[in-house]
């Protein structure tokens, strides 16, 4: 999904069946009420899957420790590293940008002290999911550039590649070193009501979180440094280090020079493009102070042009280069994409990429990792019907008041019907639309998202979470740092992590417990 379009941003609150407040807030978990010796995460228990409690595959070690740090503080204590972290937030310029906002562009985003924990063999199986899934991505995207093998053998039906508006004629039959299109991918991943991992969608354009990941642990380690050390938590801090790395090994040349290219400071993620040039020690630019001459990209340096062999770029397809996309964009460089087709510079993530996570197409990616790996999907996708299928069809029009329907290329959240909560007469109009372009839409069950353990403003309650792990990959290599970035609906009976809308994020601990 496009990082204007989706920064930090999770549509799909309509997947959990919507609860009652009261069974989010337990009026008896106040803190201040609470001793050492009570198990007050116990107190928290409803129908949603808890993670802090329900988890069977973990002993549990991490959050018992996690709990008595919290039993002995007072929620005013509470309270006070939590302003403080927000002061760490705007010491350091940790903030986003709201479009539209009457009190001001700027805000911290919420953080809670709270930290989600991962049991190692549990993080295994998820790391080896989103690796398997980036693989079989990558390998589709080289697939419909070139052969489209399996589009001819109609595994996926050609019309929603050829017509999708992500699809990018420009790289038709343009190689890449090691078949590498998203070089930096960020995979969302939720879970039931059993605890089951469903992958939610996948983002290979300008996936964005990184910076927000690895600031939650620094925190974590500023106000509760006992509990960070107690716990043996694995280690995430190396994540630039490792992405300047990858970025590097998708060059040809020999001492690649990279920079990170930002549509400038008014953009939503304007931090991390800030943060991440500064850990990776490359410069933050703008299109201003890039230009192409004979194919070849440079920037201009104080000690004069200097020759660009990668581009981290964060800005979508459509603003690269007016010459070869929107001709009147004010963020591109002329002239980048004919250098980067002579194979003069890379892009990361390739033009194009944005094809392989269209809503339309995530219901094929098991059958990707299967025709291009050979393999068995490790983390399962959310259940979808294609409404394009007379089959599926039936069924949707049948149960309409218990699915999701969304457009197929659709985002944002936009002309879509929630089912649960929709009147009669929306779900008659919808069903009208329905009959009348089936391909349009496909459809998807109510999910319960699991919960964990939040500090609130009266206490500790049950918030819903995701997860989004992020995926580097080169032509040597998959690396995943063993965490990601946790996503927290903060407000009471929200189903909502979007930052925009008062959501916030945790700290995600990798634990190795005696049983791994």
């Amino acid at each position: 999904m496009s990082e204007q379009e989706h920064e930090l941003h999770l549509d799909n609150d309509f997947f959990i069946q919507e609860q009652t407040t009261t069974a989010l807030i337990n009026p008896t978990s106040f803190l201040e009420h609470i001793s050492v010796q009570t198990n007050f995460f116990e107190q928290l228990k409803s129908q949603f899957f808890n993670e802090m409690l329900d988890d069977v595959t973990s002993n549990g070690a991490a959050s018992k420790k996690i709990e008595q740090w919290l039993s002995i503080r007072t929620l005013d204590e509470l309270k006070e590293l939590n302003t403080q972290a927000k002061q760490h937030f705007l010491y350091h310029g940790i903030t986003f940008n709201v479009y539209g906002d009457k009190e001001g562009t700027e805000r911290t985003i919420p953080f809670d002290l709270i930290p989600r924990v991962i049991e190692k063999k549990q993080w295994e199986k998820i790391a080896s999911g989103c690796a398997q899934r980036v693989k079989a991505l990558n390998y589709f995207l080289d697939d419909i550039y070139h052969g489209q093998h399996i589009l001819k053998e109609q595994i996926i039906p050609e019309e929603q590649i050829m017509g999708n508006d992500a699809f990018q004629p420009h790289m038709l039959k343009h190689s890449l070193k090691g078949k590498i299109y998203s070089q930096i991918s960020g995979i969302d991943i939720i879970r039931d009501g059993e605890g089951e991992f469903f992958v939610l969608e996948d983002n290979l354009r300008t996936p964005s979180g990184v910076s927000y990941m690895i600031e939650s642990r620094n925190i974590s380690q500023k106000l509760m440094p006992e509990l960070c050390t107690a716990n043996n938590l694995q280690g995430i801090e190396h994540y630039p280090k490792l992405l300047k790395e990858i970025l590097q090994e998708n060059s040809s040349a020999d001492q690649p020079f990279i920079v990170v290219l930002t549509p400038g400071r008014f953009n939503s993620a304007y931090y991390e493009h800030a943060f991440l040039a500064r850990e990776m020690d490359v410069p933050l630019v703008t299109n201003r102070d890039l230009f192409v001459e004979n194919d070849q990209v440079f920037v201009k340096t104080i000690r004069g042009r200097q020759k660009v062999d990668v581009i981290y770029r964060r800005l979508d397809d459509d603003f690269l280069d007016p010459l070869a996309f929107r001709p009147d964009s004010a963020l591109g460089v002329a002239g980048l994409m004919s250098a980067y087709l002579q194979k003069n510079v890379v892009i990361a993530n390739a033009p194009g990429t944005g094809v392989a996570d269209d809503k339309s197409i995530y219901p094929y990616v098991d059958q990707m990792i299967q025709y291009y790996l050979d393999e068995t999907p490790i983390l399962k996708n959310v259940p979808t019907y294609q409404c394009r299928k007379e089959e599926h069809l039936d069924y949707v029009l049948s149960n309409l008041d218990q699915l999701v329907v969304k457009e197929a290329q659709g985002s944002g959240g936009y002309g879509m019907l929630i089912g649960p909560k929709a009147s009669s007469c929306e779900i008659d109009e919808f069903r009208k639309k329905l009959i009348a372009m089936p391909h349009m839409y496909i459809a998807q069950p109510t999910l319960a998202l699991s919960v964990a353990p939040t500090l609130t403003t009266g206490g500790v309650a049950e918030r819903h979470i995701d997860l989004r792990p992020f995926v580097l990959s080169s032509p040597y290599r998959t690396e995943i740092v063993p965490g990601g970035l946790t996503r927290v609906a903060m407000q009471a009976g929200s189903l909502v992590v979007n930052s925009s809308q008062g959501g916030g994020i945790k700290d995600t601990w990798v634990v190795e417990t005696l049983h791994s």
